[in-house]
């Protein structure tokens, strides 16, 4: 059985998905629920993951947190897991290409399918796909929308340099 909580942040509404392993998907308000298939699940708001997700989002929001400690219940393809594994490797106030993450997975022609994969990471913000721009440096799509991407990117500029 899966348990959700939905918090207020920054960038709008977010909900909290669990399961009994881990952190299942962090959804947003407006997310297309065919991008992000879950179960039902049942409101939880004092579940101890989710209030615990809440929390470190809220360090990260303030500029207290520069990565997530959380068990997570990634569920997808063995190539979109590989892709969302290689997501964890890039760090606060960094920028990777859809090539270099490509390149990261060894699989340097799998741009594409790399930013499929991207697309459907089920874990926004804890497993950062934001932080992957197009060759160029443009901003590319985003669940949330490229105005959340531009905010968290912004934020993460902000204070990459405070310890």
């Amino acid at each position: 059985m899966l348990a959700h909580k939905v918090i207020a942040t920054p960038v709008g509404l977010l909900k909290l998905v669990a399961s009994e392993r881990g952190l299942k998907a962090v959804l947003w308000e407006d997310d297309d629920p065919r991008r992000v298939p879950v179960a039902l699940s049942r409101e939880s708001a004092s579940h101890p993951l989710l209030v615990w997700t809440q929390t470190q989002l809220g360090q990260y929001f303030a500029g207290e947190r520069r990565g997530f400690q959380l068990p997570l219940d990634l569920a997808g393809t063995p190539f979109q897991r590989a892709v969302w594994q290689a997501l964890l490797d890039i760090g606060y106030g960094e920028r990777w290409s859809y090539e270099e993450l490509a390149h990261r997975i060894c699989k340097p022609k799998a741009q594409r399918a790399v930013g499929a994969a991207n697309g459907r990471n089920p874990i926004s913000m804890i497993v950062p796909c934001h932080r992957v721009l197009g060759k160029n440096g443009s901003l590319t799509g985003f669940a949330g929308g490229l105005g959340a991407k531009t905010f968290l990117l912004d934020l993460e500029r902000r204070y990459a340099g405070s310890a």
